[in-house]
């Protein structure tokens, strides 16, 4: 196997993890924000809670349901943006966006962790949108 098809396998089973067993998945009892939002085109649903004192992300609650990506990616966000403070976690959601598109430099890469694992989503346009679904949503939220 080269190194390419055992990284394009991590990745793999990075995804599946977080799909399988989603981090983050309990509701907040008392949610400083929360949204919903979905992805119409294939029924993807997100509900996204934070807690958020002194601007840092203290608790994360996530359900929804839908595809492997879009949940694996809520899972991951969750993961990511936990005890971030707001303004970096803006500029987290705007490489993992830049990611998916194919914009990214080689310094952000550093910074993205396991969501790298969603990289191979950008050769598939539809599935870009079940991606960023919940990243879309913890946007809104924020520029609320």
């Amino acid at each position: 196997m080269n190194e390419f098809n055992e990284l394009d396998e991590m990745y793999r089973e990075v995804i599946l993890d977080h799909y399988r067993s989603p981090r983050n998945n309990q509701p907040l009892l008392e949610p400083t924000k929360e949204i919903e939002s979905n992805n119409p085109f294939c029924g993807d649903e997100i509900k996204l809670q934070l807690k958020i004192q002194n601007e840092i992300v203290t608790e994360i609650g996530i359900s929804g349901r839908g595809c492997a990506i879009s949940q694996a990616s809520a899972s991951l966000m969750g993961e990511a943006l936990l005890e971030k403070n707001i303004n970096d976690s803006l500029e987290l959601y705007s490489s993992f966006r830049e990611l998916l598109t194919g914009n990214l430099s080689e310094d952000q890469l550093d910074n993205l962790g396991d969501l790298l694992a969603l990289e191979g989503v950008k050769k598939f346009p539809i599935r870009v949108k079940c991606a960023l679904l919940s990243w879309s949503a913890f946007n809104d939220l924020i520029e609320v």
